[in-house]
């Protein structure tokens, strides 16, 4: 079956950076898009950022733009976050998503889910 294992959180002070990991497995990884999405404590889930089948293309939240990187490796089927400049706002459970589409923003349209991890960021 579809699994995505996210690893890399942890707790980190303002400024610092994290790089979270996405380990996919029992599917066709270069044929799906992927994405970060997160949520904080008494929020909504939110779209963080999106990467294309081939990695050509990416898109970000107006919030992280500028600090976080999204990139994939398909020979090893896995998707990063390199999330820099942290600030406390960006603490939060993040997961990352699959889609068979080439992307997309919208939560609806992600078949596969990981089980998150947690980031958090002290002031």
């Amino acid at each position: 079956q579809v699994q995505l294992v996210e690893s890399g959180g942890g707790l980190v002070q303002a400024g610092g950076s994290l790089r979270l990991s996405c380990a996919a497995s029992g599917l066709t990884f270069s044929r799906y898009g992927m994405c970060w999405f997160r949520q904080a404590p008494g929020k909504e889930r939110e779209f963080v950022a999106t990467i294309t089948w081939t990695g050509d293309n990416t898109y970000y939240a107006d919030s992280v733009k500028g600090r976080f990187t999204i990139s994939r490796d398909n020979a090893k089927n896995t998707v990063y976050l390199q999330m820099n400049s942290l600030k406390p706002e960006d603490t939060a459970v993040y997961y990352c998503a699959a889609t068979p589409s080439d992307w997309s923003q919208s939560q609806s349209d992600y078949d596969y889910w990981g089980q998150g991890t947690q980031v958090t960021v002290s002031s």
